[in-house]
C-alpha cells in the first residue's frame, strides 16, 4: 500500500510524527507499506516548519507545495492545484490528512475527484460554531472521507450522526499525546527541566 500524507500547518507537523513512526515500524515487520511525505507549504516559515520536522526527527518531505499564504479561498485553491498535480505524478492508495486546517480539506477534496481514498485522523471534532474556517474544513473533509480516526467517543458519536459507516470509525486517540509522550525525555534535558521531576499521568 502506497500512502500519501498531508501536513501543512504547525499542528498536522505534530500529529503526523507518531503516524509515521508507525508505519516505519510496520515497514521493519516486513509490511508491504509505504508512505510519500508532502508540505503543503500552508506554513512556510523555518521556525513554523522546519523547526518541527528537526525536533520532531520527522524525514525531510517528500515534496513541498511551496503555497504560502492568502485569504481562505486563494490559499485553498493553490494547495488543490497544486497538490492534483502532485498526486498525478505520484499515485498512491491512500491519502492521509490530519486536523482541520485548509490542506487537510484541500487536499481531501482533490483525491476524492481522482478516486483516491481518504483518511482523516482527528475525525468527527464539532464546535458547532460555522463562523470557524476550521469547522467548515471539518464538515466538508469529513462528508467525504472513507476511514475515520478519531479521538473520542464524542468524535465518533458526531460522525454516526452524520450518517458515517460505523466500520469505517476508529477510535484511535489522540496522536498528539503520543508525540508527547515519544518526546518527555528530551524536556528533562532542557535547562528549565534540569530539577525537576516530570510525571505524566494517564488514565
Amino acid at each position: 500500500m502506497k500512502i500519501t500524507i498531508v501536513a501543512g500547518a504547525r499542528p498536522n507537523f505534530i500529529k503526523i510524527a507518531p503516524i509515521i513512526k508507525a508505519i516505519e515500524k510496520r515497514q521493519d515487520e516486513g509490511a508491504n507499506i509505504s508512505y510519500r511525505l508532502v508540505h503543503t507549504g500552508q506554513h512556510y516559515d523555518k521556525n513554523l516548519s522546519d523547526t518541527f520536522f528537526e525536533e520532531l526527527n520527522i524525514p525531510h518531505p517528500n515534496a513541498n507545495l511551496d503555497v504560502k499564504s492568502g485569504s481562505q479561498s486563494v490559499q485553498t485553491a493553490a494547495i488543490m492545484i497544486a497538490f492534483e498535480q502532485e498526486l498525478l505524478q505520484n499515485p498512491c492508495d491512500l491519502v492521509l490528512v490530519v486536523g482541520d486546517v485548509n490542506s487537510t480539506m484541500a487536499c481531501a477534496i482533490v483525491a476524492k475527484k481522482l478516486n483516491v481514498k481518504v483518511t482523516h485522523v482527528e475525525a468527527g471534532i464539532r464546535s458547532g460554531d460555522m463562523t470557524m474556517p476550521e469547522e467548515i474544513n471539518r464538515i466538508v473533509t469529513d462528508s467525504i472521507t472513507d476511514y475515520f480516526f478519531t479521538t473520542s467517543t464524542s468524535a465518533g458519536e458526531n460522525l454516526l450522526k452524520y450518517g458515517a459507516e460505523p466500520s469505517a470509525v476508529h477510535f484511535v486517540g489522540n496522536v498528539m499525546i503520543d508525540t508527547l509522550h515519544q518526546n518527555l525525555h528530551r524536556i528533562s534535558l532542557l535547562p528549565f527541566g534540569q530539577n525537576v521531576n516530570w510525571k505524566l499521568e494517564t488514565t
